[in-house]
């Protein structure tokens, strides 16, 4: 049982204990772009500069699994080069962390953990390798998120809708939220949820007034995700996992951490899984992140056919 890395753009096989079983080990083919120098460049290389950062954010396309793959290869390629490293994910509330600490520590099994921290319904494939790997290596991980029946009220209701929670829930969601509405990252929000898939009728300033709301609850994860992570980056790596639209073009969540502590060195890595890796150009989106990672989906299942007719 085991779990791949990568040598010299060589993927080899190893065991890590608990972190076997997480899918088909074996090389997943890829290329990785480096959005500063304007060229290809090898995956080691990529991640020997960014064990030197304060921050690497990950962006990700969620129900990708080579994306999966590889995000356990960086981590592990990271890890080699630094051992101080925290892992914090956009796929845990913070209101479970005591149980994701328990786990971590060894005082609760698996099986618990999973009721209580409600994890990802793909967490088996896609983010339990992470874990794992740190729960091997007595990493830190950190539930970033925010609640989301917290979200869902502010999508609902708005920032004023917080003046309900219980005390409690206080430390729960951000202290400091913003969430300025003329700036490229609202509007790229508002262009992806007013498209042609728009939805829940009405007329457009109730469509405008909702999408709003929903931006709102947006801004609570990003705002929240930046603190945690901004809080546990004291002399340690954070790498942080989450949806790539927090990070790309460095907003969202990036834009946040950089904001509560200037000081920090925060890296932008965001995946994307494209179905041919021979006919890449990068350059126009080379400013999603410091480096692009390509990786090759698989070939789409074929439907099965239908049985003869009699």
């Amino acid at each position: 049982m085991g779990y791949g890395w990568f040598v010299g753009g060589v993927m080899l096989l190893g065991t890590v204990g608990p972190v076997a079983g997480q899918g088909p080990s074996g090389y997943v083919p890829h290329r990785v772009y480096d959005g500063h120098a304007k060229k290809f460049v090898d995956f080691e290389a990529m991640t020997a500069k960014l064990a030197q950062f304060d921050v690497v954010v990950i962006g990700e396309e969620h129900d990708d699994h080579a994306t999966h793959q590889m995000e356990l290869a960086l981590l592990e390629s990271i890890g080699r080069r630094r051992d101080s490293v925290t892992v914090s994910l956009e796929m845990f509330e913070r209101d479970a962390q005591m149980f994701l600490d328990r786990y971590l520590n060894g005082a609760m099994p698996e099986s618990l953990f999973l009721v209580h921290a409600r994890p990802w319904p793909r967490y088996q494939s896609d983010y339990r390798g992470l874990v794992e790997l740190a729960r091997e290596r007595r990493w830190p991980v950190v539930a970033a998120n925010v609640p989301r029946p917290i979200a869902t009220m502010v999508a609902r209701g708005g920032f004023e809708s917080l003046d309900t929670l219980a005390a409690d829930s206080k430390p729960m969601l951000a202290l400091e939220r913003r969430c300025p509405t003329d700036d490229a990252y609202a509007k790229a929000f508002w262009e992806e949820l007013k498209g042609p898939s728009a939805h829940g009728g009405g007329s457009a300033a109730e469509l405008d007034a909702r999408i709003g709301r929903m931006y709102l609850a947006q801004c609570l994860k990003d705002e929240t995700m930046s603190e945690s992570v901004v809080r546990a980056a004291t002399g340690r790596l954070v790498i942080h996992y989450t949806g790539s639209f927090h990070s790309d073009y460095r907003r969202g969540t990036a834009e946040r951490i950089e904001r509560r502590n200037g000081n920090l060195v925060v890296g932008v890595v965001t995946f994307r899984p494209v179905v041919d890796l021979d006919q890449l150009d990068p350059k126009p989106e080379r400013k999603r992140g410091d480096y692009l990672i390509y990786v090759l989906k698989p070939p789409a299942a074929k439907p099965a056919a239908e049985p003869a007719k009699p």
